[in-house]
């Protein structure tokens, strides 16, 4: 290997290296500052009118967890747990779905979308909600297990908790309009999804890389070394 190689390979490694921070550092949390003229839904709960700020839990898990905060930030009003939801297109501002509800009843939030994202989160609700709002909608609602509601909106619930790890690992099912429970690979097919891996995706393909990047830097020097003796 020669000397212009050699130097070829170790600056690809920096580069991947000074890489890394950025795939998460403009948009990891998602944050997002909404306001709300009148009641909405969450899974567990009612939130007021007025102003809430969204964000994904800070986390390399494969899951998506959602936590609302009050405008100021110093108080979570509930962690929750959602699924991928996608668009077509991206938009410039933030969407927020709801599912249709009963005249006079809150608008229940069904997704979120972070600007310039073809995907969202759609929000997981406890297994009553979640049949109420399929018959509703005639659409399949993901569930989670009611008895994980409490939990959901602890307000200072930290992360490896044991109410945390229940939420996270709650067994996920779909309701359907008719009252049947399936999978929700079957309720939500992603054959149309979009190819690029979301943000709350793990980053553990490109550490992989880095680290092979840096070995193979290692060795080239190892071998240069031995070379020059």
């Amino acid at each position: 290997m020669t000397k212009s190689q050699m130097k070829m390979m170790l600056f690809m490694g920096l580069g991947a290296l000074a890489l890394l921070p950025s795939a998460h550092a403009d948009s990891w949390n998602q944050k997002t500052v909404l306001t709300f003229s009148g009641p909405v839904e969450v899974p567990g709960q009612v939130l007021p009118a007025g102003t809430y700020v969204f964000k994904l839990h800070d986390s390399l898990s494969g899951r998506h967890i959602v936590q609302v905060f009050n405008k100021s930030e110093n108080h979570v009003f509930g962690t929750f747990l959602a699924i991928p939801d996608y668009r077509m297109r991206p938009s410039s501002k933030p969407i927020v779905t709801f599912h249709e509800r009963p005249a006079g009843s809150p608008e229940a939030i069904k997704s979120w979308f972070y600007p310039g994202k073809t995907y969202g989160h759609e929000f997981v609700y406890p297994k009553g909600e979640a049949v109420a709002l399929a018959q509703a909608n005639n659409t399949p609602v993901p569930a989670m297990p009611a008895e994980l509601t409490a939990d959901t909106k602890m307000p200072d619930l930290k992360a490896n908790s044991p109410q945390w790890v229940a939420i996270y690992m709650a067994p996920l099912k779909a309701e359907k309009p008719g009252g049947e429970v399936v999978e929700l690979a079957d309720a939500f097919p992603t054959d149309d999804a979009p190819s690029s891996l979301p943000a709350t995706a793990t980053t553990m393909p490109l550490i992989g890389l880095i680290g092979l990047v840096s070995l193979g830097g290692a060795f080239a020097l190892r071998f240069a070394s031995s070379r020059t003796h």
